[in-house]
């Protein structure tokens, strides 16, 4: 779990802590947080982890708004066929990554937004702030179970990227990293307009492993789901 304490000037504090120790934040590392005037969440984790969750704001009597996906928020329109199904760290990722398209008074330009962790998904926004929809597929630690022994014959070798892999781990290791990439650079080819660069935001634990693979712009956000969270909580 990803939270931050935002004010007026930007982040306050923020911090991550495993799923499974939600149930320590409000004695550890929010023991001396100011009390919040509002906590937005965006729940990926699980009817446990919500619970856990909003038992942790009992100590501030501050309720939970958690987000759910809308027809339109954050300056974004949603296309997606039925919004209750996306899910809220996309469309979380989605806004923000809007929000990044358009700042620092840049011309509106369509771009990608990328949440790689256990799943990789991929949503499109073109230049007029829609979400045009996106794609899901495993992320690499998944694609690389599902190898199975190729990745690690007979040993407990950890394979890496390389151009022409010459071993069966690097070959893996390369493959599925290479698929994740594929899988981008196809939705960027279709928001591709002529002399408009589509940018590229990737965040996620294999953030860093995926985006120097894909061409550029793109730029790795750690916290691009806090992001949107806050935008939302801005336009409500």
């Amino acid at each position: 779990m990803k939270w931050g304490l935002a004010g007026p000037q930007g982040w306050v504090a923020q911090g991550v802590v495993p799923n499974a120790e939600i149930g320590t934040l409000a004695l550890r590392e929010w023991q001396n947080l100011p009390r919040p005037m509002r906590a937005i969440g965006v729940n990926a984790a699980g009817e446990a982890a919500r619970v856990r969750t909003e038992a942790q704001l009992t100590r501030w009597r501050v309720a939970m708004e958690w987000i759910v996906p809308a027809r339109e928020g954050g300056g974004v329109v949603n296309h997606y066929e039925d919004p209750s199904q996306l899910s809220p760290a996309r469309w979380a990722s989605i806004v923000a990554s809007r929000r990044r398209a358009l700042a620092n008074g840049r011309e509106p330009h369509p771009c990608v937004a990328i949440n790689a962790g256990t799943i990789v998904s991929v949503d499109a926004i073109d230049a007029e702030g829609v979400f045009r929809g996106g794609l899901v597929l495993p992320g690499p630690n998944l694609m690389l179970k599902s190898l199975g022994d190729v990745v690690r014959p007979g040993a407990n070798a950890s394979g890496r990227w390389h151009d022409f892999p010459q071993s069966n781990a690097d070959a893996a290791a390369t493959g599925v990293l290479a698929a994740a990439a594929g899988a981008i650079e196809r939705v960027r080819a279709q928001l591709a307009q002529e002399g408009v660069a589509v940018h590229c935001y990737v965040t996620g634990g294999a953030a860093t492993e995926i985006a120097p693979r894909l061409a550029g712009p793109w730029e790795v956000v750690d916290n691009l789901v806090l992001e949107g969270a806050l935008v939302l909580a801005g336009s409500h």
